[in-house]
């Protein structure tokens, strides 16, 4: 049984990437910024897996690097050595360069980037020490497909790949594998509530993303996809 941290871990994605991970029997730690929905989504992951003593969360905001420090230490202590992590924790703030605050700004790459960098940096000691583990970044086809009003976000989901090829390199001498999914189209809350008139069928769903880290944790050690771009088969 492994234990993984999963960073914005109550919704989306990562939620999605949560419940396959208790399904595969290990036990998790999920974070999220508001503290009642961190409690609400342990309490009926709790529910659904069958076993509550599999699940924990912290309110975490991934930005503040003495709380990721907290979040490692208090998952070792609590749930055992860390072997997965999953830098799912994401914003997207959409406006033209010349409109964007530095407040923004700073939110979305602070966010996106340097809570990855904060994350990686505070599990690798662990890991190292358990002998190997498994760090999972989840970016964008927005890192290489850019566009307009999306300086900020194309910005960090770029950074996030070249972080994370980056850190593959350094990492993997100690069977620590690392790779970056690059999702495109996701059906999730993350772009703004969906209207009726929305059709969304055609979008990859947050489960398909699950689907994407459980194979990779199950992959053969004698290979590492290092980089994964995953879309919709057939596009609107």
């Amino acid at each position: 049984m492994h234990t993984a941290i999963v960073t914005g871990g109550t919704k989306g994605i990562g939620r999605a990437i949560a419940q396959a991970l208790l399904s595969d029997n290990h036990k998790v730690m999920i974070t999220g910024r508001n503290g009642d929905q961190v409690a609400d989504v342990v309490a009926a992951l709790g529910a659904a897996c069958g076993d509550p003593t599999r699940i924990a969360g912290r309110a975490v905001d991934v930005r503040d690097r003495r709380a990721i420090d907290r979040l490692v230490a208090d998952t070792v202590e609590s749930l055992g050595n860390v072997s997965v992590l999953i830098n799912n924790a994401g914003v997207g703030l959409f406006a033209p360069i010349e409109t964007m605050t530095d407040e923004e700004w700073a939110s979305v790459i602070d966010t996106n980037l340097t809570g990855v960098f904060f994350a990686s940096r505070a599990v690798l000691p662990v890991m190292k020490a358990a002998g190997g583990g498994w760090i999972i970044n989840i970016a964008s086809l927005a890192g290489r497909n850019y566009f307009a009003n999306g300086g900020a976000y194309c910005a960090s989901k770029a950074g996030l790949v070249a972080f994370s090829e980056s850190l593959m390199l350094e990492a993997r001498p100690h069977d620590i594998r690392v790779s970056v999914i690059m999702p495109g189209s996701v059906a999730t809350e993350f772009s703004g509530p969906s209207t009726k008139s929305d059709d969304d069928s055609w979008k990859l769903s947050s489960e398909d993303i699950a689907r994407t880290v459980m194979d990779l944790l199950h992959h053969s050690s004698r290979s590492l996809p290092s980089k994964i771009e995953i879309r919709p088969s057939r596009p609107k």
